[in-house]
């Protein structure tokens, strides 16, 4: 049966060779992992010459990463597509699922994607998913679910996925059950979300985290909390005022 890169293939010419090598490096990751792949190995797989690899893609590195994309792309396909619901919280839950579901489906391509990455370099695929889960956060944050920032919550979800399922794929297959992790994942997002709030109570509760806060910011025994290095006094002033402001203007 032809693969996705055969059915797609350009009748040949410099489209066609880069999807044969793609497609090589796709089937030797998955039989042989990421220490099947080098340059050469993919090279003779596809019926090309070295040079042609490092012509079309600059390098192993550049290779890895058009094949992480490409392994990810029916995934990154459903996230583009995912039709939020009236409840921004379950659709965290439902994005996890998923992610959770592709990485043990694809092992292979999943490892290359979140177990071989380096210091200032991330896969292209990696970090589009990575916008995608931001702004499922900043609709969430929208809504008033969030009790810590967009960014907060992003790389604290993205670490406790990616952890959960490369732990799982370290597991033998049969033993490697996502239900282990759900509990994981409810309390990784009953730490970072909050309740529905109705809309009638909204304004509400800005308005009682607003005192809240202007409490905590507040000098105390003539020490101000805000100018310890952080603010300056006029900054610490136009802080209280708009905290003061946002109190002042809540619901009766």
């Amino acid at each position: 049966m032809a693969s996705d890169f055969e059915r797609t293939a350009a009748g040949g010419g410099q489209d066609h060779q880069r999807e044969r090598i793609l497609d090589a490096a796709a089937k030797l990751l998955a039989e042989a992992g990421l220490t099947g792949i080098s340059t050469r190995a993919v090279a003779a797989a596809a019926g090309v010459q070295t040079p042609t690899l490092y012509r079309l893609f600059g390098g192993k590195d550049e290779l890895l990463d058009a094949v992480a994309s490409y392994g990810f792309e029916t995934y990154l396909a459903e996230k583009r597509t995912f039709a939020p619901s009236q409840d921004p919280v379950e659709d965290l839950r439902r994005g996890w699922d998923i992610h959770v579901e592709f990485g043990l489906t694809n092992p292979a391509v999943y490892t290359l994607m979140y177990g071989n990455l380096r210091p200032g370099r991330r896969p292209a695929a990696a970090q589009e998913n990575q916008d995608i889960l931001r702004h499922m956060l900043e609709r969430a944050n929208s809504r008033g679910r969030l009790k810590v920032p967009v960014e907060t919550a992003t790389r604290s979800i993205e670490a406790s996925t990616t952890g959960a399922v490369l732990l799982l794929l370290a597991q033998p297959e049969p033993q490697r059950d996502p239900g282990l992790i759900r509990p994981l994942r409810d309390m990784v997002l009953d730490a970072l979300t909050t309740a529905p709030t109705p809309d009638a109570d909204l304004e509400a509760s800005t308005c009682a985290r607003a005192a809240a806060l202007l409490a905590v910011v507040s000098p105390q025994g003539g020490l101000d909390p805000l100018t310890s290095g952080r603010f300056s006094p006029a900054e610490a002033g136009l802080l209280r005022e708009w905290l003061s402001k946002l109190v002042d203007h809540g619901p009766a």
